[in-house]
């Protein structure tokens, strides 16, 4: 079997060797994202392709013809033509919830640096802001004075920088899937009370103390802190618009380490700029990269940016890694799903096509090709039934 490897990775691809021929290649060896026709050269004769960023069209699907497996080691195969693999009877995985923790800690950081201005207090010392104060009149020796309060002025830093506590706060969480909950659990050891909104989560599965399901409006009316945690799409995109957002109490603040198209972003710079908002923390832009100019860089201070960074720690990226494999060495091994999802028509003739139940792939036989539910990693949700749990809107509410 061979296998195109330009994924991001944890530094041990042993557990791919064991499984064939591999090729390593683009972004796994820190080289850029891969063109069509660089992956096409790679992966023409390659069975299995893992990837990260690189965009896998339907022209990339066509003219590798012996692809029976595409895997993405990210929480969303956004980078892969989905409808054009399941025609062709492919398998994709992908790996949700390898990031969450991750994306959950950064937003409970965000918080922490709206409620108490760290960012802001960090970059006036750096800018040489309260650093002199009276300690000039009344130096020591050595040039420092100890334990003195640095200033009893309005402008002193200790009224500047005055900010909450996180402790007896409500937080609105919208999106209560693999980050959602982690967010939540967090939140609670802090003493916060958690809203949440999601229309995929029972209200008696939301059954841990301090935790209430709610509306979208009463969500945003009572929160102190909204932060967010749902994907992208049809029925999600431009969600936190100008009423809900005009709706919040005066400072409330506001988190998207999701996706930006749930925000309406027009409104967000009106409600940052004229409304309540007391300030936002975001990681996310409509443009990406973030323009020098924009506002968010620009404009307010009360808004703290970071590049796209909620899933970048080494864990994400050792999880996924041994997420991936482990689900390969199942699909070689013909072991049934561990969740078996029921398959559409259409996909399973696309299957019947390729005589998948019965391939054989270099030393291995493939006895059984069920779908791939193991470890965390689902086969897509294009091939599910409407109506079950995978469906791309189900989705929605877990980024």
């Amino acid at each position: 079997m061979k296998i195109v490897f330009t994924a991001e990775h944890a530094g041990d691809l042993s557990a791919f060797q064991q499984l064939g021929e591999l090729r390593v290649e683009g972004w796994a060896l820190g080289k850029p994202k891969l063109s069509a026709g660089q992956l096409i050269e790679l992966a023409h004769d390659a069975e299995v392709l893992v990837t990260s960023y690189d965009e896998v069209t339907e022209a990339v699907i066509a003219a590798c013809p012996r692809l029976q497996v595409i895997a993405c080691t990210r929480a969303n195969p956004v980078n892969i033509d989905t409808k054009a693999a399941q025609a062709r009877g492919i398998r994709v995985l992908y790996t949700p919830g390898r990031n969450a923790d991750a994306a959950a800690e950064l937003t409970l950081g965000l918080m922490l640096s709206l409620a108490r201005h760290i960012p802001q207090s960090h970059a006036a010392l750096k800018r040489g802001e309260f650093t002199h104060a009276e300690n000039a009149a009344q130096a020591t020796q050595s040039g420092l004075r100890r334990d003195v309060v640095w200033d009893v002025s309005p402008q002193s830093p200790y009224e500047v920088f005055k900010g909450s506590e996180l402790r007896n706060k409500t937080l609105g969480l919208i999106g209560y899937g693999n980050i959602g909950r982690r967010v939540a659990r967090i939140a609670r050891a802090f003493g916060m009370a958690v809203l949440v909104v999601d229309p995929f989560v029972a209200a008696e599965d939301i059954n841990e103390p301090g935790l209430q399901k709610t509306t979208l409006e009463g969500l945003f009316r009572e929160a102190d802190i909204v932060s967010l945690h749902l994907s992208s799409g049809p029925h999600s995109d431009g969600l936190v618009n100008a009423p809900l957002l005009n709706s919040m109490k005066p400072g409330a603040l506001l988190i998207n380490t999701s996706r930006a198209a749930v925000v309406d972003e027009d409104a967000l710079i009106h409600a940052l700029r004229h409304g309540p908002l007391g300030g936002a923390a975001l990681d996310v832009y409509h443009s990406e990269p973030l323009w020098r100019d924009h506002p968010f860089v620009t404009e307010f201070d009360n808004v703290i940016i970071t590049p796209h960074i909620a899933g970048a720690t080494r864990e994400s990226i050792a999880k996924h890694t041994a997420m991936i494999a482990a689900d390969l060495q199942r699909y070689v091994a013909g072991e049934p799903a561990a969740l078996p999802v029921a398959l559409s028509r259409a996909c399973r003739r696309a299957m019947r096509r390729r005589s998948l139940l019965s391939a054989t792939v270099g030393r291995h036989k493939l006895l059984r090709m069920l779908p791939v539910h193991h470890a965390g990693i689902r086969s897509h949700a294009g091939c599910h039934q409407r109506g079950d749990g995978g469906s791309h809107l189900a989705r929605r509410f877990d980024a």
